[in-house]
């Protein structure tokens, strides 16, 4: 071989060896990272902030394709319509068509809150906001505030706010509201592009397509007085529900022989494991109000024995609940006895056969000593220290100079809150609207959580 052609022979085999086993794997090339961006705007018309508006559509162009979702829990049009604007979507536009005539000499605000997102990826553009005036001027003031449930001090981000020009009691339930907005996970809302006037304010929950307040169990608020637009002041409303739902446990069976639940009474008791509150009375809950109960056919015993202790029994007003009421002794065994008449619900429902509940009481060591002291709090505004656990309340107490003390208390992580008891009844009462216009008592909740140790000094100091 020659000497050259030798040379070029070598040098090819270098190149085989060194690129060919990665040559015999090709990798095809990466596609480019994820699409994160949400769409983008390129024109709208007319243009944002047009005056003297007198199109029956926009067209607004963005620079991909575009989706719309949930429209009916996100697409916002201020002052509202009769008939809410046509909406459609092809390609890379969204078009919005009026189908009614417009107001003369008025700011309207459209928000698509979180509607628009693009094909590929459904990345979402928030907050998308569009205003035009049919008049010469585009109105600009502000009103701003803030909802909390005055229950318990809690957001809910489903309800809306809503402002009325008419400022009589009965535009809240029979008239549509021109103005709508949200409120965020933080309680909060805005209203931009107002006329200069004075609204009455409104928040309301489970308002449907009407945005009305028709209903007592729907969550309400509503401001004192009017509000003029504009107003630096930060509105505060405290939400409530004049029918407050009542939380249901399931039923639970006494042993009384053959036969479904359909066909016997049934209840449910406040005891934990068979043990019984040394401080509470022991509490038997029917599902359906009692229309016969005879003491006299339902015994409380001790021990073994059966011994007699003294006691009373309690129908209260609701006839669904029965409370045995005695001087518990921490340690004893206990004994209810029922008589298969003892009671008769409204349906004709009996126990099957007499029947026992065996029942322990607590022992001191089962519980922890408790003191609390509570800062920043005005004794003017009758306090009431609430203990809550699973969303209940477990215990209520005034709270005394600021402080609450116990020896006895049963153990276990609370929620602490406050409630500002204006009537000094002891329990939280809600607003009613229409006739007295009473704003709802308020609950603050503390922050911190509270864990009471058994047979253990529990001390706190809390603040609001």
């Amino acid at each position: 071989m020659k000497p050259l052609a030798l040379l070029f022979s070598m040098i090819f085999l270098v190149i085989v060896l060194l690129w060919g086993p990665s040559c015999a794997n090709i990798i095809p090339p990466a596609g480019g990272p994820r699409d994160s961006l949400p769409p983008v705007l390129i024109s709208a018309t007319p243009g944002d902030s047009t005056l003297n508006f007198n199109s029956d559509r926009i067209v607004f162009e963005f620079d991909e394709y575009v989706d719309l979702q949930d429209v009916a829990a996100n697409v916002l049009f201020t002052p509202t319509f009769e008939r809410n604007p046509e909406l459609a979507v092809k390609g890379r536009t969204i078009t919005v068509r009026f189908r009614e005539p417009l107001e003369t000499n008025t700011t309207y605000t459209l928000s698509f809150g979180n509607a628009i997102r693009d094909i590929n990826e459904s990345n979402v553009l928030r907050g998308f906001t569009y205003s035009f005036a049919t008049g010469p001027v585009m109105d600009s003031l502000e009103l701003a505030g803030r909802v909390v449930l005055a229950q318990n001090g809690r957001i809910d981000s489903t309800l809306i706010v809503v402002l009325h020009r008419d400022l009589t009691d009965s535009a809240v339930f029979a008239k549509r509201p021109p103005y709508v907005s949200r409120v965020d996970a933080n309680g909060n809302f805005r209203f931009r592009n107002l006329p200069d006037t004075r609204f009455a304010v409104y928040a309301i929950g489970n308002a449907g397509i009407s945005r009305r307040y028709q209903r007592s169990d729907q969550l309400f608020a509503f401001t004192d007085s009017a509000v003029r637009a504009g107003t630096n002041d930060t509105i505060l409303l405290y939400a409530y529900s004049e029918k407050v739902a009542q939380p249901s446990a399931p039923a639970v069976n006494l042993r009384s022989g053959s036969g479904t639940s359909r066909d016997r009474l049934t209840f449910t008791t406040n005891l934990s494991n068979n043990r019984q509150d040394l401080l509470k009375p022991l509490e038997l809950t029917f599902q359906t109000p009692l229309k016969v109960f005879d003491p006299s056919k339902i015994n409380l015993t001790t021990d073994s024995t059966f011994n007699p202790v003294e006691h009373s029994f309690v129908l209260d007003t609701s006839s669904r609940i029965i409370r045995a009421q005695t001087q518990w002794l921490e340690g004893r065994s206990y004994n209810l006895v029922l008589d298969r008449e003892f009671a008769e619900d409204s349906l004709g429902k009996k126990l099957l056969k007499s029947d026992t509940l065996f029942l322990t009481a607590n022992k001191t060591a089962d519980y922890g000593s408790l003191t609390i002291k509570v800062r920043d709090v005005s004794a003017d505004e009758n306090p009431v220290l609430l203990f809550i656990q699973n969303d209940q309340v477990i215990q209520s107490a005034p709270l005394v100079n600021g402080s609450f003390s116990q020896p006895l208390f049963l153990p276990g992580e609370y929620e602490i809150r406050i409630l500002f008891d204006r009537n000094n009844n002891g329990t939280w009462d809600p607003g009613k609207f229409f006739g007295e216009r009473r704003q709802p008592e308020i609950i603050r909740p503390i922050e911190r959580k509270i864990t009471v140790k058994p047979n253990w000094q529990n001390d706190f100091e809390l603040g609001l």
